[in-house]
């Protein structure tokens, strides 16, 4: 928090400076005290014409820009001094900055009974119309005979007035944050009675469109509830992670073994029984769910259609992932069908959401961005929603999901809770910790803050592209790039993990657990031109791979353009190539078939990499209601979590079980959010029928389209939703021989950065070749095979024309 403290006197030695600067140094780590000086401020005189003095004008804006305000206040004839009663004067005048702050009163004297005269005329003062703060009541903290109290560095003597002052510190600090919820956080959206003007009211106010708040919305609507489901994307990027992931879901048979299994994957970390059973609980019944929710009639068992040992999916390890574990045998992913990374799983529950449009309105492009709790009560009544230009009070009946995802996209919070200097994102580019801001706002415990999920290749690597703001996600085998004359190097040129390692969704082995490899600022792969020839002889996963790799004839030349030391870099090629002529790799443990000295002539190659980062873990923690936890460890009224933000997984992780929890969460959470609620402090806010405004704009945006598309001759509409996006809808023209003379996308709503070379190149080349028949485009497989069944289906009419 942030503070202005105010020196109440002019007086060149002043013992309640002395004090305040104790006070700005002993809660540095608490917050930040600004310490204003009043002796610039001329004396009150109310025939200024127009503008106020610029002392008092700056001060003003410091108070206004503030938390709170601390003043100390010395005593002059048994009362408030001079300058400080002018310098309020001012302020409440033609500004009035005090109105609705905060204010701590402190105060020294020479006297054994300290300032408390002064300070109960300054509390009269300050509570008057014009000035109107607010005092925090209680808690004087009166230090006299200050000639003895201070040593020569102004550090108070006595530890039992540290610890009162300390005491009244907190006090103040609670009382700022209790004030700060109650005042609806934002200018504007309260009535001049005090009530928090509500622009819209539901039964439930789901924040975060993915996998979890899908799943939220739609229970809390089969629950009769009316449903709001809002999301930072704009439209077409809704999904949140479930979008861009494999689409398997963790599934079970056995409880006991389940359990067994869970509990090794989480090791030493504490996790609460009854939040591990339920979703144990769920995931043994994974195949019900789909049945009973989804339906899905047959859903697909990744172990009964994919136990072919030469089977060469990209989910081979992840049923089980830990193989070793006890219950492990028990482990099984399901899927909607069989099918990987085709957005299947996101488009059912989307469409979940969809067929109940009469129940769910939904905002797209609308981030949260406060919580509004009842300050007696701390039941959370809604929220505050970014909607346009303009920020809205939508009020919940009966409760609030935070289901807004991880802070894979703030780097801050990677930094703060996790502890590495940058991940690269491969998943959603809206996840940016917003809930954990909003959650702790509403006084929720976290958890799970440092843990987070990786996939790449050589453990967990993608490359560092500038021109990239998502992670390329490599799935093709790429062994070349841990096979051969090749390493990868961190910051200062050296080794530090075994490269043919095949890593569980970014963990690599360490000492008998799995862990995530320590992350570097610009790690690269570095290779000799033999290898670089291998490279350039196979097709390339990633297409840019040479644009961004640098080659130098000698390896301090190397050194220098990848910011690596000389001397270390020389010596880790030493040391890679003997352990490559002996067989033996004694640092890591790489396999002896998997390296092959490089040359120690030149020329030298690398390729910057970024370690890749699929999901967070960390925020509110829940329990097993899906109920959020405050820091006190009871649950905060009518606010429930769902999917990766508070995610249960934590330490080792084994792939498909951040969606099961989205499924298993999302559904407790949507239904406990849609009973209704009877204990709001009705006295604090207005009824939300009388509040609500009828004519704000505020509709759902999943509004049917009239718009009818306009067809001349030897025109045809295809669609598809075999994209991640939804409906991919094209308009095709054929001439009079049935040739096909163009494609245009009319529709579409798959990943820009992903999809866009595959939107633009695919229907240039179905029309040069005449036919839907074309090669798909890397890593857009999804997008390119949606624009050929479009075209298809639009082509098929032909035929059908034809044959009547």
């Amino acid at each position: 928090m942030h503070f202005v403290a105010i020196v109440g006197t002019n007086a060149k030695l002043s013992y309640n400076r002395i004090l305040l600067r104790f006070i700005k140094d002993h809660f540095s780590d608490k917050a930040t005290v600004d310490i204003c000086e009043i002796k610039d401020i001329p004396m009150f005189n109310e025939n200024v014409p127009k503008n106020d003095p610029e002392a008092v004008q700056k001060i003003a804006a410091k108070i206004e820009s503030s938390d709170g305000v601390i003043i100390g206040c010395p005593e002059h004839n048994h009362s408030v001094p001079s300058p400080l009663k002018s310098v309020i004067e001012w302020l409440s005048y033609r500004v009035h900055p005090l109105n609705d702050k905060p204010v701590m009163i402190v105060g020294a004297s020479y006297h054994p009974q300290g300032s408390s005269r002064a300070q109960l005329h300054l509390r009269q003062i300050l509570d008057t119309p014009g000035v109107n703060a607010k005092v925090l009541p209680g808690n004087e903290f009166l230090l006299g005979n200050v000639k003895e109290a201070f040593d020569d560095n102004g550090v108070i003597k006595d530890q039992q007035t540290i610890k009162f002052l300390e005491d009244c510190f907190n006090e103040f600090l609670n009382f700022v944050e209790i004030h700060q919820n109650a005042s609806a956080t934002k200018k504007g959206t309260q009535h001049e009675n005090g009530g928090v003007r509500w622009d819209k009211a539901y039964d439930v106010l789901v924040l975060g469109f993915g996998a979890a708040g899908a799943t939220a919305a739609r229970f809390a609507a089969d629950k009769g509830a009316k449903v709001l489901l809002v999301d930072a994307a704009p439209e077409g990027h809704e999904g949140g992670n479930t979008r861009y992931a494999g689409q398997v879901v963790l599934t079970g048979y056995d409880y006991d073994k389940m359990l067994a299994y869970f509990k090794q994957l989480f090791g030493p970390i504490e996790i609460d029984e009854k939040v591990l059973s339920t979703y144990v609980d769920g995931i043994v019944h994974m195949r019900e769910y789909f049945q009973n929710y989804l339906g899905v009639e047959h859903p697909v068992s990744y172990n009964k259609t994919h136990r072919d040992p030469d089977y060469q999916a990209f989910a081979n390890g992840l049923s089980p992932e830990y193989p070793e574990f006890e219950g492990a045998d028990t482990v099984d992913l399901t899927t909607v069908h069989d099918g990987y990374f085709d957005a299947a799983l996101w488009k059912n529950l989307r469409k979940q959401v969809t067929d109940r449009s009469n129940q769910v309105d939904v905002w797209f492009a609308s981030p949260a961005k406060h919580l509004v709790q009842d300050p007696i009560t701390k039941a959370v009544l809604g929220a505050q929603i970014q909607r346009g230009d303009s920020l809205v009070n939508i009020r919940a009946r009966n409760g609030v999901v935070l289901a807004t995802g991880g802070f894979e996209n703030n780097q801050q919070y990677i930094q703060n809770f996790i502890g590495v200097p940058k991940l690269k994102v491969i998943g959603t580019l809206y996840n940016k910790g917003d809930g954990i801001q909003m959650a702790q706002e509403a006084g929720a415990a976290l958890w799970h803050m440092k843990s987070y999920e990786g996939y790449g290749f050589n453990t967990s690597f993608t490359f560092e592209n500038s021109e990239e703001e998502r992670g390329k996600f490599i799935l093709d085998p790429w062994p070349e790039l841990s096979q051969g004359s090749i390493f990868v190097a961190a910051d200062d040129g050296s080794r530090y993990l075994r490269e043919d390692e095949q890593g569980r969704h970014g963990h690599a082995y360490e000492h008998g657990s799995w862990h995530n490899p320590t992350v570097y600022e610009h790690p690269h792969l570095v290779f000799d031109e033999a290898q670089c020839n291998k490279i350039k002889s196979r097709k390339l996963p990633y297409p840019k791979f040479f644009e961004i790799t640098v080659k130098a004839e000698n390896l301090d030349e190397l050194a220098t353009k990848i910011h690596a030391d000389p001397l270390v870099l020389e010596k880790t090629l030493k040391d890679f190539n003997e352990a490559a002529r002996t067989g033996t790799d004694a640092a890591f443990g790489r396999s002896a078939e998997s390296m092959k000295p490089l040359t120690t002539t030149g020329p030298f190659y690398a390729t910057p990499l970024a370690t890749a980062m699929l999901n967070t873990q960390g925020g509110a923690q829940r329990n097993e209601r899906a109920e959020v936890v405050s820091a006190t460890g009871t649950s905060i009224p009518h606010l429930y979590s769902a999917g990766e933000f508070g995610g249960i997984n934590a330490n080792q992780y084994n792939g498909g079980g951040n969606l099961a929890e989205c499924l298993i969460f999302g559904k407790i959470a949507g239904e406990n959010a849609a009973l209704p609620k009877a204990d709001i402090a009705k006295a604090t806010f207005e009824d939300d029928e009388k509040t609500a405004t009828a004519d704000f704009a505020i509709a759902s945006d999943l509004q049917p389209s009239s718009t009818e598309i306009k067809l001349e001759k030897n025109q045809y509409l295809g669609r598809s939703n075999a994209g991640i996006g939804g409906e991919l809808l094209v308009r095709v023209t054929i001439d009079e021989q049935q040739k096909l003379r163009d494609v245009e996308i009319l529709k579409q709503s798959e990943s820009g950065d992903v999809s866009a070379e595959a939107l633009k190149r695919i229907p240039q080349e179905m029309v040069t070749r005449n036919t839907y028949e074309v090669d798909a485009v890397s890593g857009a497989s999804a997008t390119s095979r949606a624009l050929k069944a479009a075209v298809k289906d639009a082509l098929s009419q032909i035929k059908t024309e034809n044959q009547k």
